[in-house]
């Protein structure tokens, strides 16, 4: 077992790789008696196209059949769903699809045992049926709908569609009613032997555990599996200018909403560069830059600016949103504040501080301690040395990354705007 900590905050994290190559880290919160545990598996939205492991055969499966298998494996052969069982316990359980993971998860205070029962039973015996597959189509597909007419979904997809020509981050993560026509059981097992063995999962569990005990827990609950070779995801080459520049579409909003799409290369190490490319953001666009307060001023916008620099194994890029009568002209004033203006050092410093401040808030819940190294285990970092990365930044390094990223002509545009 490897021991991570960091004296800066007085946190450790206890990480151990067991014999079947899963990943367990535990953080001990001695001081509150929330427990929180995530399990999840590296298999998200873009990873449509791989090589069996077992066969050695290629595989493409339907868009959106990650999210699907992930609502399948709450249902068990007895009939029962997983998910209120947990929830009779007492506890708060959920689980949910991203573009590069899905995870499934619970916490409370009492019957952690129980739910760690209940957990790793649900999630190591899947129970697929003709009938079940079918009958959850229906509902997947009224959820689909659903996420059609919610404007920031809208908002976010065709911004991807703009930024991305051929990435599969421009997959919407439930697929489309089209797609998930295509999804047996066949499928839904080919995925989960693949996507679903213990090498290729991470588990965070947070709470006042014994680190050692606690691993001790999981392992006699794990059940044994064959060893599996390298998952090989084959992703469709994406060239390096943006595919749209523009996209507009009319909803139901009171007032426009807009998302700027950055593109970014994949390379290098995208934890310091997402530090890098918040703290540049955060000083040339935050509420206290000179940029918002003459937004704020001209009526332009009327709250925060949303600011997220997104990266996973086969995407990097940052996007922007908000609400604004005049999206264009917000988009331009953005654009010219990168393009002419460097951070300076006094900016700087205070954006460091923000960042510090913020990471080391995230302490102070076990739920968000539990999704933050979830998170970043999946994308191959450690939390705990996020700290480290802030202190390797300087003035010259934000300004390097936001020429590099800012100050050409990989961005796009998304409106979604009144009818």
């Amino acid at each position: 077992m490897q021991v991570f900590e960091d004296k800066r905050i007085r946190e450790k994290v206890y990480v151990e790789e067991l014999p079947n190559k899963m990943q367990i880290m535990v953080v001990p919160k001695r001081e509150t008696q929330n427990k929180y545990i995530i399990w999840a598996t590296k298999f998200g939205s873009i990873d449509n196209h791989f090589i069996d492991p077992t066969t050695n055969e290629e595989v493409v499966v339907p868009d959106g059949i990650a999210h699907y298998l992930e609502h399948k494996m709450f249902e068990q052969k007895s009939g029962v769903d997983s998910l209120y069982t947990l929830m009779g316990l007492g506890l708060n359980a959920n689980a949910y699809t991203t573009s590069d993971h899905t995870a499934y998860l619970f916490g409370g205070v009492d019957n952690f045992y129980p739910g760690l029962d209940e957990l790793m039973d649900y999630v190591q015996n899947p129970y697929y049926t003709d009938e079940n597959v079918e009958k959850e189509r229906g509902i997947i597909g009224q959820e689909i709908n659903m996420y059609d007419n919610e404007p920031f979904s809208k908002l976010y997809i065709n911004c991807m569609k703009g930024m991305y020509k051929n990435n599969t981050i421009n997959i919407d993560t439930a697929g489309t009613v089209e797609s998930i026509s295509h999804i047996t059981k066949e499928t839904l097992y080919s995925c989960y032997n693949t996507f679903y063995h213990p090498s290729n999962t991470v588990m965070v569990i947070v709470g006042d555990f014994e680190p050692q005990e606690v691993i001790n827990e999981v392992q006699k609950r794990l059940l044994p599996r064959e060893p599996l070779g390298e998952i090989k995801r084959i992703y469709p080459e994406e060239p390096w200018e943006i595919n749209e520049s523009l996209i507009e579409t009319s909803m139901d909003v009171n007032m426009p909403m807009f998302m700027i799409g950055f593109k970014d290369e994949i390379t290098g190490d995208k934890l310091k560069d997402q530090i890098a490319v918040e703290i540049a953001v955060n000083s040339l666009l935050g509420k206290c830059s000179e940029t918002y307060q003459d937004m704020y001023n001209e009526g332009l916008i009327m709250t925060e600016l949303e600011m997220e620099y997104e990266f996973s194994r086969n995407f990097a890029h940052l996007i922007i949103a908000g609400e604004s009568k005049n999206p264009k002209r917000v988009e331009e004033i953005v654009l010219n504040t990168f393009e002419n203006k460097e951070v300076t050092l006094e900016e700087f410093e205070r954006s460091k501080k923000k960042i510090y401040g913020d990471y080391t808030s995230e302490y102070n819940s076990v739920d968000e301690i539990g999704r933050m190294f979830l998170q970043d285990a999946v994308k191959g970092y450690n939390s705990i040395e996020y700290l480290n990365k802030l202190e390797e930044i300087d003035l010259e390094y934000v300004n390097n990354i936001r020429t590099k990223l800012l100050n050409h002509n990989r961005h796009t545009l998304s409106i979604v705007k009144g009818k």
